[in-house]
């Protein structure tokens, strides 16, 4: 009897050992089962962008997708990735959501990108600028841009020792750089200001930045992103006047001496002969 009753005992605890195992892997099999597929984040479009438009950082955007479905050719959300799209220009139109390709992009540096990149006629120039001209690296390839000149005269009053007039106006910047390469970047370790400017003019107005670069110190001026209603084209646009000295500080103009008055007489000595008095 007492055998009978210890076998009993012992399959109702086999019994129980293989109900708690069995619960186990059920709930482990639960658990893999809730547990959400693998993602990654890739770049994809904001705007909807032309072909022949220069990628901003304001035009690339993050989006989750399963990581088995990344597309081909797509970048991953990565600082290093985002850094080498700014200044790409798109080679079809690229829709708005639409994952970044990199077969839809060429990038600056790449060959062929100036070529592919510059409107027919038009050609690149490169001016150096410094921090504060460059707008400390805040100008991006895609922007436009006036080209102002400030230029010391030389021998001239002190009202007019120095002047500032535009070169250039509404001029897009197609790459920013020491080289032809975007190097001002957003991201945890701040990328130098542009040390020059490639931008996209005519080939004269190539010969007027060229000696304008030669004259004095050249900035530029970012125009707003929003057209102006009813403006005219840069062609049609009236000259700009230079801006000197003395026009933007009274003090300095009137710190210089009055220029003295000279009065001519002239003297008939009852002759056709005359003489001229000055004084």
């Amino acid at each position: 009897m007492v055998f009978r009753l210890g076998i009993f005992l012992v399959l109702i605890v086999a019994l129980i050992v293989v109900s708690v195992f069995g619960l186990s892997i059920l709930n482990h099999s639960k658990q893999q089962a809730a547990a959400p597929p693998p993602t990654a984040q890739i770049l994809i479009a904001t705007t909807t962008m032309d072909g022949g438009s220069l990628l901003q950082p304001s035009d690339m955007a993050d989006a989750t997708v399963l990581a088995n479905a990344v597309p081909v050719g797509a970048s991953l959300d990565t600082p290093d990735n985002r850094a080498a799209l700014v200044g790409a220009m798109a080679r079809v139109s690229i829709p708005s959501g639409a994952p970044i390709l990199n077969s839809a992009v060429i990038h600056p540096g790449d060959h062929g990108f100036l070529a592919a990149v510059l409107a027919p006629g038009m050609r690149a120039v490169t001016v150096g600028v410094d921090a504060i001209s460059g707008a400390n690296g805040l100008i991006w390839p895609g922007d436009n841009v006036d080209v102002l000149l400030t230029q010391t005269i030389p021998g001239a009053p002190g009202a007019k020792s120095i002047a500032a007039e535009v070169v250039l106006s509404d001029v897009r910047v197609i790459a920013t750089g020491q080289e032809v390469v975007k190097n001002a970047t957003p991201g945890p370790t701040p990328q130098p200001p542009a040390q020059t400017v490639t931008l996209e003019v005519t080939p004269d107005q190539a010969a007027r930045c060229l000696v304008a670069s030669d004259l004095g110190k050249l900035s530029l001026i970012v125009h707003s992103a929003q057209a102006q209603v009813g403006s005219l084209p840069p062609q049609d646009l009236p000259p700009e006047q230079p801006i000197w000295a003395g026009q933007v500080s009274p003090a300095l103009a009137n710190t210089q001496p009055a220029s003295p008055r000279i009065s001519t007489v002239h003297v008939f000595q009852g002759s056709p002969a005359e003489q001229d008095y000055s004084f």
